[in-house]
């Protein structure tokens, strides 16, 4: 049996924005309307290691695509290894027998469909008027985040990022600058700046430690918490999610390992305080934002439906362009 193999420069090459957003943006209205399968992600703890493994299975059931995603998160990967923080491999599985239609490589498909689910959310909570995004974190996912916004806005007047190396956030001015629609990035001095008069702030560190005041923060303001996806992880000051619209974009996963889950487990927020998940959202199940000046939160853990989407999008485009390797495994 032939299985199609696909290296992370050839996803790349494969792979555009806007087609990605379109995918996620169907598999959460296919989760939203109940038809999907996947239970929550499991975990496996290296905790001498600061890392962890997940393994993430799924099933839309109406467009037969299936696929299970292996990812790691090791923070000190990058100076340490000179790997990235987050890795993964994707088996996207033919429904039909079980066989293996392809494996892939899936650190790229990872950024790309959480990039996507940013810029879904910001479609749905942000203020469509939106023109100064600030970032506080200025890694691979932050470029990713970045484009989808871009690619929904069409222009963004001002990006203001922080991280907590001055050589980080500059090496992401420097590299995204030039990106079509963004009319001036800058590198500013404290996570104060970046968050203060912002329309949308995107978090995407692995703090487990606050660092968003909620004083900071305006009135209309929309936040993508990206970063945490773990037990423990927050970057927001738990006082934000008070006075906020909350979205999650899965109950489960999100309130073991999304932005909610330290103040759900301290009793500072309880389910009651969260407004319901992005995918009911975009089924039309629920609305998003409905005033222009309440403070949204969109907290992403990531969707193995998400990966399942992208993958089979990455798979039928290689399909098309010949791209790949095939392997005989059996």
């Amino acid at each position: 049996m032939q299985v199609l193999l696909l290296t992370e420069k050839e996803i790349e090459s494969l792979l555009s924005m806007n087609e990605v957003m379109e995918a996620v943006e169907t598999a959460f209205r296919e989760k939203g309307l109940g038809y999907v399968q996947m239970p929550p992600k499991i975990y496996l703890s290296y905790q001498k290691y600061n890392g962890d493994l997940r393994t993430m299975p799924a099933y839309l059931e109406r467009l037969d695509i299936s696929a299970v995603k292996v990812v790691n998160v090791h923070p000190e990967n990058p100076p340490k290894f000179n790997l990235p923080t987050v890795m993964a491999t994707i088996i996207l599985i033919n429904p039909v027998n079980g066989a293996p239609l392809a494996i892939m490589d899936g650190t790229w498909i990872t950024a790309m469909r959480t990039g996507a689910a940013g810029g879904i959310a910001a479609k749905y909570l942000a203020r469509h008027n939106s023109k100064v995004a600030g970032f506080i974190g200025a890694g691979l996912q932050a470029r990713t985040q970045l484009i989808a916004l871009l690619s929904f806005y069409g222009n963004l007047e001002l990006v203001k990022v922080w991280s907590r190396t001055k050589e980080s956030r500059e090496k992401f001015v420097t590299e995204m600058s030039d990106t079509q629609g963004l009319s001036k990035i800058v590198s500013v001095e404290s996570a104060e700046d970046a968050v203060r008069d912002v329309d949308i702030l995107v978090t995407t560190t692995p703090s487990r430690t606050p660092i968003v005041s909620e004083k900071w923060v305006s009135e209309g303001t929309h936040i993508n918490c990206i970063g945490a996806d773990a037990s423990g992880k927050e970057e927001l000051d738990p006082a934000i999610l008070k006075h906020a619209k909350i979205v999650v974009d899965d109950w489960e996963q999100a309130s073991h390992s999304g932005e909610i889950n330290v103040p759900l487990a301290e009793g500072v927020i309880s389910k009651n305080d969260v407004w319901g998940d992005i995918c009911e959202i975009a089924a039309g199940l629920k609305p998003g934002r409905t005033t222009e000046n309440e403070i949204t939160i969109f907290t992403s853990t990531g969707l193995a439906i998400q990966d399942a989407a992208t993958a089979k999008l990455a798979f039928d485009k290689a399909v098309l362009n010949r791209l790949g390797h095939m392997i005989k495994l059996f």
